[in-house]
């Protein structure tokens, strides 16, 4: 039954005109038609770009979509089965400024051109604790310097995570990195004062079981 369903998500997935699929050779190839004409020929309009990387269901960007009309957000991840839910969603709900990306995230920087991206949003990525998997981790040195590059000058990252560990390995990280400045960063978002709204008012479907596990959600907003 779950095989069955996740093919008929994949066959809307292909119909959706909300959704990207472009293959790994096209990018690698840096062939990729809208890498720098998304706001062209995509959105067709001339407004910030904001990417959800690893984006799950996509209910983070589309809740930011339905929040900032005036904003356009792009929700990547490899797995078209669950962001499925997201871009359909969008569909029945008219919401016109939310796109999804089904593509690795280490293929980031041929997806988008140099300056494109105004604002990136990486919410709950697997930590990658194991030493072996430090290359897999979101906010390692050669993911940050893929993220610097398409980003505007005045661009930034929030990173959300349950995980205590990619916080504080994130926090070195930063640090440690010539030119990077942190902005705020919190270990327990929900129990400290001040928050930034956007940070407390949306929540994803994990991030729902994960505070009933009573499990501190922690948020860093940094620049590169």
């Amino acid at each position: 039954m779950g095989s069955k369903n996740k093919l008929k998500k994949f066959k809307e997935n292909d119909s959706f005109n909300n959704v990207f699929q472009p293959t790994r050779e096209d990018l690698l190839s840096d062939t990729f038609e809208f890498k720098g004409k998304w706001s062209k020929d995509v959105f067709n309009n001339n407004n910030p770009i904001i990417l959800e990387l690893g984006c799950g269901k996509g209910e983070y960007s589309v809740e930011l979509a339905k929040k900032h009309p005036d904003v356009n957000f792009i929700g990547i991840d490899i797995k078209g089965a669950r962001f499925w839910r997201g871009a359909k969603t969008a569909i029945d709900g008219n919401i016109y400024n939310v796109r999804f990306i089904r593509a690795q995230i280490e293929l980031v920087d041929f997806l988008f051109d140099e300056n494109e991206i105004s604002e990136i949003w990486i919410t709950f990525p697997d930590p990658q604790i194991t030493y072996k998997r430090t290359k897999h981790r979101l906010t390692n040195l050669d993911f940050l310097n893929k993220y610097k590059t398409i980003l505007k000058n005045n661009g930034f990252i929030n990173l959300k995570t349950d995980s205590e560990f990619l916080h504080g390995y994130t926090l070195g990280i930063l640090q440690a990195k010539k030119g990077a400045e942190i902005l705020y960063s919190n270990h327990d978002i929900y129990k400290r004062e001040g928050s930034p709204k956007e940070v407390t008012s949306i929540k994803t479907h994990y991030e729902s079981l994960f505070l009933k596990e009573a499990k501190p959600i922690t948020y860093i907003k940094f620049k590169i």
